[in-house]
C-alpha cells in the first residue's frame, strides 16, 4: 500500500485541532494568541512604516519637480584684474545669446522644454509687514507650464494676468497680509548706478496670483515675475541667468549633465535637481533600510513567541505523539504536522496585519493630527504625512512575517518527529 503523500489532509485536520485545543486538552491557546497578536502588529507596523516612507518620498521629489527645474544650465563666474590694484574681481555668469542656448538645450533627446530665468534676491514689503523672497523671472507661457505653480485647484487668482502684475506663494500672502489686488514693494540691493554709488532699488507691484506649491520653504519665499520686469528691476537687460531644463525621466537627470554642456557650449555648467536634494534623498534611503531590519527584528520576535508554543505544545501532546507514530505515522508526517501548527498561526497572524496595515496607512494622517494635534509643515516641508501603498513593500512584509514563521517552526517540530514512541508512551 502506497504512502500518502505530504500534506495530506489528514495531516491538516490534526494540525488544526492541536491549535484549537484548550488547554485543558494540552493545548497552548494563550501562547498562540500571543503569538497570532505579536505577528500582526509586526506586519502591520511594517507596512505602514514602508508606505509611509513611500509616500514622503514621493510627495517630496513631487513637490520637487513640481516646482523647480529639473537641471540648470548657467555660466561660469569670470574674472578680471584691476590694473591699479592687482586686485582679482569675480563677475557672475550671465547668458546673452539665450534664446539660442535654450533652442540647442530643448534639441537634446530627452529633454521636453527649456525657460530662460532671470533670478534675484529681493525684500518683500506691505504696511508694516516684510519679508525675504527669491524672484525668478519667467515668461508668462513658462509660468504656466510649471505644474505645481499653475495648479488652479490650490491657487488664488487668474494666471492669465501674470503679465500684469507678479505672482507670490500662500507663505508671502500670508506673512505680508495681502490677497490678490493689493500691491507689494520689493526691494533689491543691486539697484540703479549713480554717480554716489548703486542704491537699493525700490518697485511696488500688483499680486496678481497666489499659489500653493506644496511645500513650506517654496510658498513662503518665492517670487515669480515676468521676464522682461525682471531684466529691467535686476539690470539685466537682453540676458538671462541660467536656462532651466526639463526631462521626460526626471530620476534619471544625470544622463543628461554631458549632453546638456556640450549643446550649451563652453563655460557651461549644469546642476540638476538631485544636486540639490540628493543628500536628503540619500539620508532617506539610510533610513529606510534601518527602519526595515529594526521592524525586520521585531517581526522575529514576535514570531520566536511560535516556537515556545510548539515546544509546549509537543511537550503536551508527547502521547499523542506516541499513538500516531504506533499507528504508522511517520517521522516526516508527525514534522508535518507540528509545521503546520507553526505556519497556521503565521498565516493568519499575517493576514490579520496586512489588512490593519492598509487600514492604518490609508488613515495615517489622520491619526498622526490626532496623536500629535496639528502638522508643522514649518518643520517637516510639506503640508501632510503622505502614505502609499505599494504591492511590492506589502509583498516584503508577507513575505519576511511569511518566511520566519515558518523558519521558527521547523526545530520545535523536528524534535517532535524525533520522539521515540516508546519512551513517550511509557509513563501513560
Amino acid at each position: 500500500m502506497p504512502s500518502p503523500r505530504p500534506f495530506s489532509r489528514y495531516e491538516f485536520l490534526i494540525a488544526w485541532r492541536y491549535l484549537r485545543a484548550r488547554r485543558a486538552e494540552g493545548g497552548v491557546s494563550v501562547m498562540t494568541w500571543i503569538s497570532l497578536i505579536g505577528i500582526a502588529l509586526g506586519v502591520a507596523a511594517l507596512i505602514v512604516t514602508l508606505a509611509v516612507r513611500t509616500g514622503f518620498r514621493d510627495e517630496f521629489v513631487d513637490t520637487i519637480l513640481g516646482a523647480n527645474a529639473h537641471a540648470s544650465v548657467f555660466m561660469s563666474p569670470t574674472s578680471f584684474t584691476n590694473e591699479l590694484t592687482d586686485e582679482v574681481y569675480m563677475t557672475p555668469g550671465r547668458i546673452t545669446e539665450y534664446t539660442e542656448m535654450a533652442a540647442r538645450l530643448a534639441a537634446v533627446p530627452g529633454v521636453i522644454r527649456t525657460a530662460p530665468v532671470v533670478k534675484g534676491q529681493v525684500m518683500a514689503t506691505a504696511a508694516d509687514r516684510a519679508n525675504v523672497a527669491e524672484v525668478f523671472g519667467t515668461t508668462a507661457e513658462d509660468f504656466a507650464r510649471i505644474p505645481r505653480i499653475a495648479d488652479p485647484a490650490t491657487a488664488i487668482g487668474d494666471i492669465a494676468d501674470f503679465d500684469r502684475g507678479i505672482a507670490i506663494g500662500s507663505g508671502i500672502a500670508r506673512e505680508l497680509g495681502v490677497v490678490v489686488g493689493d500691491r507689494i514693494r520689493l526691494i533689491a540691493p543691486e539697484g540703479a548706478q549713480t554717480a554716489f554709488g548703486t542704491t537699493p532699488r525700490v518697485n511696488a507691484y500688483e499680486v496678481t496670483y497666489i499659489f500653493s506649491a506644496g511645500r513650506y520653504d517654496i510658498d513662503r519665499t518665492r517670487i515669480y515675475m515676468p521676464l522682461a520686469e525682471a531684466q529691467s528691476y535686476f539690470n539685466r537687460e537682453g540676458v538671462a541667468d541660467e536656462i532651466e531644463v526639463y526631462v521626460d525621466d526626471p530620476e534619471r537627470i544625470g544622463d543628461w549633465t554631458l549632453p546638456l554642456i556640450e549643446a550649451a557650449g563652453e563655460g557651461a555648467q549644469v546642476w540638476t535637481w538631485k544636486d540639490s536634494s540628493g543628500s536628503f534623498l540619500r539620508a532617506l534611503d539610510i533610513e529606510d533600510d534601518v527602519m526595515f531590519i529594526i521592524l525586520s527584528v521585531l517581526v522575529l520576535i514576535a514570531t520566536m513567541n511560535i516556537t515556545s508554543g510548539l515546544i509546549m505544545l509537543v511537550k503536551n501532546k508527547g502521547r499523542d505523539i506516541g499513538i500516531l507514530r504506533t499507528m504508522g505515522l511517520t517521522q516526516g508526517a508527525i514534522l508535518r504536522v507540528f509545521f503546520l501548527c507553526g505556519a497556521f498561526t503565521g498565516i493568519i497572524g499575517t493576514i490579520i496585519g496586512v489588512m490593519l496595515g492598509i487600514v492604518v496607512s490609508l488613515n495615517v494622517d489622520h491619526i498622526m493630527a490626532l496623536m500629535n494635534g496639528s502638522w508643522d509643515a514649518s518643520v517637516r516641508g510639506i503640508y501632510e504625512l503622505p502614505a502609499k501603498l505599494r504591492l511590492i513593500d506589502i509583498a516584503k512584509a508577507v513575505g519576511l512575517s511569511l518566511f520566519l514563521s515558518f523558519l521558527v517552526t521547523i526545530i520545535p517540530a523536528s524534535r517532535a518527529a524525533r520522539m521515540n514512541p516508546v519512551e513517550a508512551l511509557r509513563y501513560e
